[in-house]
């Protein structure tokens, strides 16, 4: 597939100070997707549609952000740019619960241009998902590069070259050691079969929570990774990622000082953000907020950095 002409487009109007590339980084696993680019401030998005095969162009424009779609489900995915650029982001009630911490206000204003983007497809985000469980991420990195390539095939558009996400039938099919030269062990291959021969219902999910029910009824699929597919595919400003092994510590040393914590303690801090809990992580992330690997008890105004 290599045409150059869109199927279809629109012109979207994003408010002031968005920013394009850092709203849709969550689309890429790192700057060498093969299913999505980020190229001169530029997104190149390939996914499958109801409608078939398709690439997302989102280009900015002056002060608009153009979006091309190509492919046959070039038009599904231009319905939904704006979606997926972030521009359906609810931040009602956020600045008065970000105004209650220091950190977390200085953080709304140094990023107010930060939306969340909502791409209405699951698969594709369990599929990342589920190859990041308990691993690092270069590890996570090469099982889901690889596995695209496996079931490689090209994506529409003229940005070559691009890969199309693994068929979920197809990858239900696969047999388990498929995906064991990729650094995959058998657990995780499971996991991601049950989840890719269910993938019609989950991808019919009305919302977040029905979707994190699905999720998690699906033998490996626990609250972690249901909130990172959800957080992408839904857009939940409130998915936290529950069992994380850095974002505990993160979050408490961010809001609290505190250079260690556990789950428990990470929801506590995080309560009075109930509804944007994870936008406050996303925040975090987007500032480089870090605990130190050591370190004693600080107090909170050491964090003006973030």
């Amino acid at each position: 597939m290599t045409e150059t002409a869109p199927s279809a487009s629109r012109e979207l109007r994003p408010p002031p100070g968005y920013r394009l590339a850092d709203s849709v980084r969550p689309l890429t696993f790192s700057p060498y997707d093969p299913c999505a680019r980020i190229a001169d401030g530029a997104l190149w998005w390939a996914t499958r549609t109801p409608d078939g095969p398709a690439t997302l162009s989102l280009r900015p424009a002056g002060g608009a952000v153009v979006a091309e779609g190509y492919g046959p489900g070039g038009g599904w995915v231009v319905d939904r740019a704006d979606g997926i650029a972030g521009l359906r982001d609810d931040l009602t009630g956020f600045a008065e619960l970000a105004a209650a911490h220091p950190v977390v206000a200085r953080l709304a204003a140094r990023h107010h241009g930060l939306r969340m983007p909502a791409t209405g497809l699951v698969f594709p985000r369990v599929l990342r998902a589920v190859f990041e469980q308990k691993v690092t991420g270069k590890e996570a990195y090469r099982a889901y590069a690889a596995t695209v390539r496996h079931f490689g095939e090209p994506a529409p558009g003229p940005r070559q070259p691009l890969l199309l996400p693994p068929d979920p039938a197809a990858v239900a099919a696969a047999p388990y050691w498929i995906f064991h030269p990729f650094g995959v062990e058998q657990r995780r291959a499971d996991t991601l079969r049950r989840a890719a021969a269910l993938a019609d219902r989950l991808e019919r999910c009305a919302d977040a929570a029905e979707a994190t029910r699905r999720l998690t009824a699906v033998p490996g699929i626990g609250p972690w990774t249901a909130a990172e597919v959800v957080r992408v595919a839904y857009g939940d400003p409130d998915a936290v990622s529950v069992g994380d092994y850095h974002v505990p510590n993160t979050v408490a040393w961010a809001l609290a000082g505190e250079a260690r914590a556990d789950d428990a303690r990470m929801l506590e801090l995080l309560a009075p953000f109930r509804g944007h809990r994870g936008r406050v992580c996303v925040l975090l992330a987007a500032a480089g907020a870090q605990a130190p690997r050591y370190g004693p008890r600080m107090p909170i105004r050491s964090f003006a950095r973030f």
